[in-house]
């Protein structure tokens, strides 16, 4: 989630007491040595453990508060049910981020956060300001600290997970005739076996864009079929009929290149696979008590 924080700073994310006694003809007195015990603490409500690191069903609720209020402002239709587990999500992904910088040595101590808070209340227009968005938002003093100490060491090792995404990669340029029918597809592909101009064919299926894909990199279609079809091919080489959500490809390599730079969208979208896959990772290896459903 990280929708309030991001916009702070740049980055994707609370006694039961009980009275006895009655009034008594004879009323007696405890002995000079006798003490009552001390009053139990009353445990405080979690939404989830995170190895051991508690998410309090207070900042839970919160946090879902503002999202709903976030969404609701952005014109979003919220499903609370969608909402909640975006959320409780969130602030996992949070947890889980903060340990891992922590384990690889990331440091922030009390004067670098109040510097921080600091330059965030200049950015708002004052600590007034900032104080009072911490009330909007419902956050307390000791809150918001905890909330941006966490939210900022989580942001460091997001930035150095996806740092680690080089700028290059393999690539292959590739054109397809994408059918949307099994035996329109079979027909088409006995007619490449047969000596049938692929370009033309591709052509005849899509006049526009003439079947060309692009230069892509791996894992970055949404199609992993159709990917490691490309993939496995030789330039000038076409495939079978590949199946995927989208239909039914046949392919031709046109061109590859060892060490093309990424395109912007391409390297967005390996980061986010790389966050991805390192957050999917760290929860299985994690041990996670979610409380709330």
């Amino acid at each position: 989630m990280l929708i309030v924080l991001v916009v702070l700073f740049s980055f994707a994310l609370s006694a039961c007491a009980s009275a006895q006694g009655a009034a008594t003809a004879s009323p007696t007195f405890a002995s000079p040595t006798e003490t009552a015990p001390p009053p139990s603490e009353t445990p405080v409500p979690l939404a989830a453990i995170v190895n051991g690191e508690p998410i309090t069903l207070q900042e839970f609720n919160a946090e879902l508060a503002r999202y709903q209020t976030a969404q609701t402002a952005l014109g979003n239709a919220v499903n609370a049910d969608e909402a909640r587990q975006n959320v409780l999500n969130d602030l996992i992904s949070q947890v889980l981020l903060a340990q891992g910088a922590a384990e690889a040595g990331f440091t922030f101590d009390d004067s670098a956060l109040q510097a921080r808070i600091e330059s965030l209340a200049a950015q708002v227009g004052g600590a007034d300001s900032l104080r009072a968005w911490q009330q909007i938002n419902g956050f307390s003093d000791d809150e918001f600290r905890a909330t941006l100490r966490r939210a900022i060491a989580a942001a460091w090792m997001r930035d150095k997970i996806i740092s680690s995404v080089p700028h290059t990669a393999q690539h292959v340029h590739v054109r397809q005739i994408l059918l949307y029918n099994e035996d329109v597809a079979q027909n088409y592909y006995q007619q490449l076996q047969a000596g049938a101009d692929f370009e033309q064919l591709a052509i005849q299926v899509d006049p526009i864009a003439r079947g060309d894909i692009g230069w892509f990199p791996r894992n970055y279609l949404a199609s992993r079929e159709v990917e490691e079809a490309a993939f496995s091919l030789d330039v000038g080489a076409v495939s079978e009929i590949v199946k995927s959500e989208a239909g039914y490809h046949i392919l031709k390599v046109l061109e590859a290149q060892a060490d093309r730079p990424l395109s912007p969208d391409a390297l967005l979208a390996l980061q986010n696979r790389a966050l991805n896959d390192w957050l999917n990772q760290r929860r299985q290896q994690s041990t996670i008590t979610i409380n709330v459903k």
